[in-house]
């Protein structure tokens, strides 16, 4: 009788081999460049699609056992939260409006990642490549997914959350962080890495998620807290990626080390703009704060880059070229932010105030070079005219920078008193720009740039009313017309936060329960 014998178990990495580059194969109905012809128009050259590492080697059918694990006690946790009104736990219903920021400016860009790395998922030649970025299309999906149903309660009690996916497409201010997705997404694979993997995933997420997650925490917020954490985990990954994608494309050959040079110049500063929305929320929106935008600046980019940046430097790599400007801009960013939306709340679906004394101490305290110089005195000016029954509304519309669309709002490097105004010209148009590396972005694809959707102008030019809407008749209100279009019900959704709904009915809802 023959010896029973068993089969020894494959090893993690050859397992992981297995899973991966074992399942790959050469065509031969129709040739490799055919099949994947997008890896090579960009012009990055790969000699050896097998020294790409993933340093997790996850597999996946490990993958659907980690991701069922964290399900189970991430939807637990929300059931128990809005089983018992967690939402009234929170500090100040004024924080609402910083999950206002995250539900309609963030979670958005989730799914766009999805379908960005479903994307170039498909397109390489290397089987192992696409494997992670296959698995990183389904962890945005999730993310995405849980994101809605971690913030679902609060829209149930509170306005600005019901139209989160109309509004990214259409809302002035949320066609920056779009821009910023639709912009990598119809750039080449090898680019699409560099912008979400590397410059927003690798480089600047901790400032998305630390911050934002830890301001949850603070304010009571744990349905929220729970949904971070349960992301973060991916994010550990994602990172991971996000590097790896750098070295492999710096080690496969010498030629592609100024191609992607060029491409972290330009993605640090896509990203870094959008961040000015997370800025404003740490500095002006969490009513119990747990760090200033500037420390977290200093933390997250300034120590945790710099060492990134003399790491790459045995490549032949440099810090991007509006590193120093970002640096500089920890200062005063947030504030220029808060101002615009301020101005501009009549059409935001959030609501804005003016800080309390204590919440401007703090300011103080934390920005001791340009707070009470340049931005105290103004919002001072605002509560005095809100006082008087004269709150400010800025009804003109800004002049928006072709690249990032932010209105021009941000102040000369080394003067904040200036406002940073650059243009070109191209094809006999005038394109404006609020910084030198706006500018050098269009300047390099003028071609792409010039089919920005920019709000203002195509308000201007009739696009953001609803259909059948006649500009000529008498008595015709462009501003309302703009919000129908929108779908922003006026007054609700928007303008002041003292005297809204969500102030009243918070304190409403907060008073019957402790009477019970």
């Amino acid at each position: 009788m023959d010896t029973r014998t068993t089969k020894s178990r494959l090893g993690l990495k050859d397992r992981y081999a297995a899973m991966t580059r074992g399942l790959g194969w050469q065509t031969t109905y129709q040739p490799m460049d055919k099949v994947f012809p997008y890896d090579r128009y960009e012009g990055i050259k790969i000699h050896d699609w097998d020294k790409w590492e993933d340093p997790f080697r996850l597999t996946m059918d490990a993958y659907w056992k980690y991701q069922g694990e964290k399900e189970k006690k991430l939807y637990a946790v929300i059931d128990a939260f809005q089983q018992n009104n967690g939402f009234l736990g929170i500090t100040d219903a004024r924080y609402v409006n910083a999950l206002k920021v995250f539900i309609d400016g963030v979670t958005p860009l989730e799914y766009n990642a999805h379908r960005g790395f479903a994307h170039v998922g498909r397109h390489f030649t290397g089987a192992g490549t696409r494997v992670a970025c296959q698995m990183q299309s389904i962890d945005e999906l999730r993310h995405y997914q849980t994101e809605t149903h971690s913030i679902s309660t609060y829209n149930k009690f509170f306005s600005g959350m019901h139209h989160a996916n109309h509004w990214h497409d259409r809302v002035w201010y949320l066609s920056v962080p779009k821009s910023f997705f639709e912009d990598a997404m119809t750039a080449g694979p090898f680019e699409f890495l560099t912008a979400i993997s590397y410059s927003f995933e690798y480089l600047l997420t901790n400032l998305l998620f630390v911050p934002f997650m830890s301001g949850a925490a603070y304010n009571g917020d744990m349905s929220t807290v729970t949904f971070g954490f349960s992301a973060q985990s991916d994010e550990s990954r994602h990172m991971t990626l996000g590097i790896e994608s750098i070295k492999f494309m710096l080690e496969q050959d010498p030629g592609n080390v100024p191609i992607v040079q060029r491409w972290m110049d330009k993605w640090f500063w896509r990203a870094y703009r959008v961040l000015t929305l997370v800025s404003m929320m740490m500095d002006y929106m969490l009513p119990k704060r747990v760090m200033s935008w500037k420390e977290a600046w200093e933390i997250y980019a300034e120590q945790n880059g710099g060492a990134l940046f003399r790491d790459l430097a045995r490549y032949g790599i440099r810090e991007p070229k509006g590193w120093r400007d970002a640096c500089e801009g920890k200062n005063h960013i947030s504030h220029q932010t808060w101002n615009v939306f301020y101005g501009y709340s009549g059409a935001t679906a959030l609501h804005t105030w003016v800080p309390k004394d204590d919440e401007m101490a703090w300011l103080s305290a934390k920005y001791p070079e340009s707070f009470d110089r340049l931005y105290r005195p103004r919002l001072e000016y605002y509560r005095e005219r809100q006082r008087q029954g004269r709150r400010f509304y800025n009804k003109t519309l800004p002049m928006l920078c072709t690249t990032c669309q932010i209105p021009m709002i941000f102040t000369e490097p080394g003067d904040p008193t200036k406002i940073c105004y650059r243009e070109s010209d191209y094809l006999g148009d005038k394109y404006h720009f609020c910084s030198d590396h706006c500018k050098e972005i269009f300047d390099h694809e003028p071609e792409k740039y010039v089919q920005s959707w920019l709000p203002v102008h195509q308000i201007y030019q009739g696009n953001c009313f609803p259909p059948g809407t006649d500009p000529t008749r008498p008595g015709f209100d462009p501003m309302a017309a703009v919000l129908d279009y929108y779908a922003l019900e006026d007054g609700r959704d928007n303008l002041d936060f003292e005297g809204s709904e969500d102030q009243k009915n918070f304190a409403t809802w907060r008073g019957l329960s402790q009477r019970n």
